[in-house]
């Protein structure tokens, strides 16, 4: 066996990259608070402005996006600052009985305050369908 190939085969293996990706984002300190008419969630992003964050919603799930302003050099690169330099992503599963189509968002020194409605009795969805209520049956004389 040809011992440089072997080499060369080594060597590439070492120079692939991992397999594991590095996330592009990390997930924001947060707190829930239950209120009387909504829900509230405050969300700690800090270095964030009203332009960097995006707010979707899906079903019952809520996603907060927060992008930083990037200042720094497209050539200058941090060692141990990584993580402080990522944006903030926070996927929440939430309940079927909030108005996600009127929720309402602040921002005010990196802390992102997030109400969120809760729906009437009468317009929140049923999580199963009522069942028929059976009617007494009469007794027929034998």
């Amino acid at each position: 066996m040809n011992t440089n190939t072997l080499d060369t085969l080594t060597d590439t293996r070492r120079s692939l990259p991992s397999a594991r990706a590095v996330p592009t984002f990390r997930t924001p300190h947060f707190d829930t608070q239950a209120q009387d008419d909504a829900l509230r969630i405050v969300v700690w992003v800090p270095g964030v402005d009203a332009n960097g964050i995006e707010i979707t919603t899906r079903d019952t799930d809520l996603t907060v996006t927060a992008r930083k302003t990037q200042v720094v050099r497209r050539n200058w690169q941090a060692l141990h600052l990584e993580g402080a330099q990522k944006d903030y992503q926070l996927n929440l599963r939430l309940g079927r009985n909030l108005n996600y189509e009127a929720l309402r968002a602040d921002l005010h020194d990196g802390v992102l305050t997030i109400d969120v409605p809760v729906l009437s009795r009468s317009r929140a969805p049923l999580s199963r369908p009522p069942r028929p209520r059976s009617r007494p049956r009469s007794k027929s004389p034998l």
